[in-house]
């Protein structure tokens, strides 16, 4: 297995390059049998070569975007996904690249074929490229080392990718001598530590580098924290510098400026979305269009979020709660709303005011933040910039993902910022609009975010 394993990446761009190649290959048929002959002006060859060589780049640039390349590590529906999302982007470039380059409007046609070839061979291909993953590099025999906090949330996490991880034994160092845990290392092809204290993780992580055993760790704050600090050689030893300062003056202005070119021209261009969608709220019960609500930004000022209302009117008269599953409170028009993420778009105007950012953390209720902090102390530490309409955590958690996790993702963004973060955030937003994983409600049974224990 080992052996293998040093082969993945081989076969892991091996496979990238035949799907990259075959779309390529296909469009380069459309553009010489459909294109070319309806140019005023002919390329010359090089010419030619470049229209292929720019949609070949596109793709691919998209392409590891989204994640299509990932074969053997994002579950398959997810590959799928990319891939397809990738290609009608690329696409729908290609077409405006070969309108702007004939100077006129022509058929979309062959385009379309195209794209509906090209769909099919990615179907093939996804499947064909599992099969070898599976026959290749079946699921890692795992040991999960834990402690006080309970596993079988990550357990729930690692069974859903059955075909990856196979959690075959979990040391509870409550239980298990440390010197008894390491002689199990040696057991199994990875292990996963479970939020340990510092001096037994560093123990087993030393542990396992000496018998080539790959590990997975779930990181602690002060791990993030650390993750984003400056390598500096000022002496003859490693030195990490932490600022814990949030962002630069110059972070900050870019940051603005981009919110402000992108926010202005996006709600004039959508102002007859929003009047319909007003009208449709209003139409419905004749309650107010917009929903107003306290949130949480940078430094722990408080502003009011702005909504379309997706709800009934007095959907919190028992109190502050987050959306549940098959939540009864949201209307019918709330409902379409919500998964479109139509609901978020009066978002713009906090944004525009300065209230908000296009990327940060998402922006909590003070009641429900006080209640997180009772659990978690460090909660107010994703308020060291200003809240946003996307960000790290939404992007690569869940609406009802722990307020821990979320926590930890938005210290990842924030300890990792830079410019070309944040435009990559954005683009990966559009991909997770239409999963519905990413949008699902807490559970009945409560309240927050924070899981119940299992009995």
């Amino acid at each position: 297995m080992k052996k293998r394993e040093q082969f993945k990446r081989l076969i892991n761009f091996l496979e990238g390059f035949v799907i990259l190649a075959a779309h390529t290959v296909i469009f380069a048929f459309v553009w010489y049998g459909s294109y070319v002959k309806q140019l005023e002006i002919p390329f010359w060859r090089r010419g030619d070569w470049a229209v292929i060589g720019v949609y070949a780049l596109i793709l691919f640039l998209l392409t590891h975007l989204y994640g299509g390349f990932k074969i053997g590590y994002l579950r398959l529906m997810d590959v799928l996904y990319s891939q397809i999302l990738s290609l009608l982007c690329a696409n729908v470039v290609a077409y405006i690249q070969v309108v702007l380059i004939s100077r006129k409007y022509l058929s979309s046609a062959p385009i379309f074929k195209m794209t509906i070839v090209q769909i099919a061979i990615i179907l093939l291909w996804v499947f064909i490229c599992k099969l070898i993953y599976a026959a290749l590099y079946p699921p890692r025999q795992m040991l999960l080392v834990c402690y006080d906090r309970d596993p079988d949330d990550m357990i729930d996490k690692m069974s859903s990718r059955q075909d990856k991880y196979e959690i075959c034994d979990i040391a509870d160092l409550n239980e298990e001598s440390l010197d008894s845990v390491c002689d199990m290392v040696k057991e199994y092809e990875a292990v996963l530590i479970y939020d340990i204290p510092a001096y037994e993780r560093n123990i087993i992580l030393k542990c396992c580098f000496t018998e080539s055993v790959r590990t997975y760790v779930t990181p602690k704050i002060s791990d993030i924290l650390l993750r984003g600090s400056d390598n500096i050689h000022l002496f003859d030893t490693p030195l990490y510098l932490s600022r814990n300062q949030g962002l630069s003056a110059d972070q900050l202005m870019f940051k603005r400026l981009l919110d402000l070119v992108i926010c202005i021209p996006v709600s004039v261009l959508l102002m007859p979305l929003f009047l319909i969608i007003a009208f449709l709220i209003k139409v419905y019960d004749g309650g107010p269009v917009l929903y107003k609500q306290p949130r949480l930004t940078v430094n722990g000022k408080i502003f009011n979020i702005y909504k379309f209302r997706s709800m009934c009117m007095d959907s919190e008269k028992g109190g502050a709660q987050l959306a549940k599953k098959n939540d009864d409170r949201i209307t019918p028009v709330g409902r379409v709303l919500r998964a479109l993420h139509f609901d978020e778009f009066p978002q713009l105007i906090n944004i525009i005011k300065g209230d908000m950012s296009l990327v940060g953390p998402r922006p909590e209720r003070p009641e429900i933040a006080a209640q997180y902090k009772e659990i978690i102390p460090e909660f107010d530490f994703r308020l060291k910039v200003k809240a946003g309409l996307t960000g790290y955590a939404q992007v690569y958690g869940k609406y009802n993902t722990t307020p821990y996790d979320k926590l930890k993702l938005d210290l990842t963004y924030i300890e990792n910022y830079s410019f070309w973060l944040d435009i990559k955030l954005m683009f990966l937003t559009f991909k997770i609009l239409f999963q519905k994983e990413n949008t699902e409600g807490i559970d009945a049974n409560q309240v927050t975010a924070v899981k119940e224990k299992k009995e």
